[in-house]
């Protein structure tokens, strides 16, 4: 950051309170204001850190971004739709910050722009990805069979199967990221479901 941005930065208006319950409705327009700003920025922000997970291999035959873009591709060209192409290319961007629960991370980002069944495929991929390899590890392989009565149990055993378990092919043809950048632009343009949809609302 230059130094004419951080005094643009700082010299922006803010809020006047020290506690919330000081609040105005002009200290409120003042947020609103630069939480639309920020908000339309999140697409940037997801990809960047979709990034970190290149050259990181952890041990497998690709690293984790080629993972993230061989699932999505083949999701892609299995002709599955803009949520759930963007889900199969997020499913892992947790691997950074959530290395104990990262579908939850993947699933917490992407919920307010995605329908149930594509959040909940999102959130609960780990354990049904566990039924390929967690006999190898002392762990439960048929962890997934607790959501045996969830109507959405067979469209993440499918996500797992045909795309997520698939995707360690080092000679597939993955599309680039920059591929996918636009869909993720359109997919995350206005939240669908959440508690602040209004106040990202055009005036």
């Amino acid at each position: 950051m230059g130094v004419h941005e951080t005094i643009d930065h700082e010299s922006r208006e803010r809020a006047k309170f020290r506690e919330m319950k000081e609040g105005t409705a002009e200290d409120w327009a003042i947020i609103g204001g630069e939480y639309r700003a920020f908000a339309k920025g999140l697409p940037d922000r997801v990809l960047d850190h979709l990034k970190l997970l290149d050259g990181d291999f952890g041990g497998f035959p690709v690293d984790r971004l080629e993972h993230s873009l061989q699932t999505a591709t083949r999701a892609h060209r299995d002709g599955r739709d803009e949520q759930y192409v963007v889900m199969a290319l997020l499913h892992d961007i947790g691997d950074t910050l959530g290395s104990y629960n990262h579908p939850e991370v993947a699933a917490s980002i992407i919920k307010p722009f995605v329908s149930e069944e594509v959040h909940w495929i999102c959130q609960n991929h780990g354990a049904f990805q566990g039924y390929y390899y967690f006999h190898f590890l002392g762990m439960d392989q048929n962890a997934r069979d607790q959501f045996r009565d969830n109507p959405y149990f067979e469209a993440c055993r499918e996500f797992c199967e045909k795309y997520d378990q698939a995707a360690f092919d080092p000679d597939y043809d993955s599309e680039p990221l920059e591929f996918f950048e636009p869909m993720v632009r359109r997919v995350m343009e206005r939240p669908l479901a959440s508690m602040y949809a209004k106040a990202v609302a055009e005036e």
